[in-house]
């Protein structure tokens, strides 16, 4: 997928989400009850399609999805409560969208040129937008006898559990785990000079800003981006017990890319072990330069010697359903790199943990409530005048129900509370609800 940007004002600034206004807001409620009445009315006669559509004798399928999200928050002493949107970015994407405040689609295409080769494609639009190529690849099948697959081109993501999971069919409530979604302040194309510079900028990934590189204000990574796939060679296999994926691929785990910026590649793997039935447990690794080529010839020529600029990350995964329970767990750690290039030095590598546990319980066949919790923590720097996390914890609890209207046609709603100790909202619930259809 080509990194989208919003479109540039006549005066060469980008526009953001603040620009919207309450437009955006009234836009996203009329997707919703279009939504609901084109797909509600038709779904009785259950004249809409339930299954992938196949053509050409089985050798091209169609799939896809589409979702309608709408939400309302409530902040704390540092914004007044209304009802308006995520006006703490915790729930703000690389592609500068709220998770909680789309209109998605998605529509996935398979052609089988034959028992060893097809290609396959997905296309997402979100809020009006273009449709973007967020998957193309060609998927070939050395061994017909073994399970076994390479693809080229922009393929699924390698490492962790949730980046691999269809969203949002796949997403028991309406937010992203943190790690896949919520922006640290760091950035590809900027850096600060020293901790004090990295240090202003705690809370503020959604539109942060460094002293060396592009000086424009922009959003910041996350720790594993799950806006973007990965653009490279992919080799997966599969056995009764055993699962086992590895990628070269273009960038790093928070800044996938199609072009090369840094002439270097990131190296990626997951197993994953299926020892009892229900039960997965995986785990992955990843490390590649995050840095762009611009960025580092910024930076002092003294402190960009003999180094290699990476995120490298480690994480483990494990998700166990029986009966009416569905139990998920991932852990992710990553450490960052960067030139020291002034006083207070930087303590290195910046690091980040989260932790993301979540659940669900069947109440009936077409209904479930379920629940989530999530924590982001990072190593601390020594400033001037303080010594605190390099950028602010973050902490979520989420929990909601979700109620199948018909198999492929589903409603949820949830209750987020997001909690920061740092940037200019502390605290911040809200409510959202989602309507989806999947075929």
């Amino acid at each position: 997928m080509i990194v989208a940007r919003f479109p540039r004002r006549v005066d060469g600034t980008r526009w953001r989400r603040s620009d919207a206004g309450g437009g955006a807001s009234r836009a996203a409620w009329a997707y919703v009850w279009l939504l609901a009445l084109g797909i509600s009315t038709p779904a009785r006669g259950q004249s809409l399609p339930s299954e992938p559509l196949v053509f050409g004798g089985g050798r091209v399928t169609l799939s896809g999805d589409v979702s309608a999200t709408v939400s309302c928050g409530g902040g704390d002493e540092a914004a007044p409560a209304s009802c308006r949107e995520d006006f703490g970015f915790f729930n703000y994407t690389d592609y500068e969208h709220s998770t909680l405040h789309m209109l998605r689609l998605d529509v996935s295409a398979a052609l089988r040129a034959t028992r060893r080769m097809s290609v396959l494609l997905d296309v997402r639009s979100e809020n009006g937008s273009g449709p973007r190529a967020y998957g193309l690849y060609l998927r070939l099948r050395p061994w017909l006898s073994r399970n076994v697959d390479l693809q080229v081109g922009r393929v699924p993501p390698t490492f962790g559990a949730a980046g691999r999971r269809t969203y949002p069919a796949d997403n028991l409530l309406i937010g992203y785990p943190l790690a896949y979604q919520y922006l640290t302040s760091l950035r590809p194309d900027a850096l600060p000079a020293n901790a004090d510079e990295l240090l202003r900028m705690r809370g503020r990934g959604w539109l942060s800003s460094f002293s060396i590189g592009d000086p424009d204000a922009d959003n910041g990574l996350p720790i594993t981006s799950g806006s973007r796939w990965d653009t490279g060679v992919q080799v997966h296999g599969k056995g009764a017990v055993v699962e086992g994926t590895a990628a070269v691929t273009t960038g790093s785990l928070g800044n996938p890319l199609v072009g090369d910026d840094n002439a270097g590649k990131q190296v990626a793997g997951r197993v994953a072990l299926k020892p009892l039935a229900g039960l997965i447990v995986g785990a992955s690794a990843a490390r590649g330069p995050y840095l762009a080529r611009a960025a580092v010839l910024a930076a002092p020529a003294a402190a960009t010697e003999d180094r290699s600029f990476t995120q490298t990350a480690v994480g483990g995964d494990l998700e166990y359903s029986r009966d009416y329970y569905l139990l998920r767990m991932e852990a992710i750690v990553s450490d960052w790199t960067l030139p020291l290039a002034d006083t207070p030095v930087i303590e290195l590598p910046l690091r980040a943990v989260a932790l993301s546990v979540e659940g669900r319980y069947k109440l009936r066949p077409a209904l479930y409530v379920a629940g989530r919790f999530d924590h982001l923590a990072f190593s601390t720097v020594r400033g001037t005048n303080e010594v605190a996390a390099w950028d602010a914890p973050v902490s979520r609890t989420e929990v909601g129900i979700g109620y199948a209207i018909q198999r492929n046609l589903q409603l949820k709603l949830a209750v987020q509370h997001n909690r920061r100790d740092g940037g200019r909202v502390h605290r911040l619930s809200i409510g959202a609800a989602q309507l989806l259809f999947w075929f």
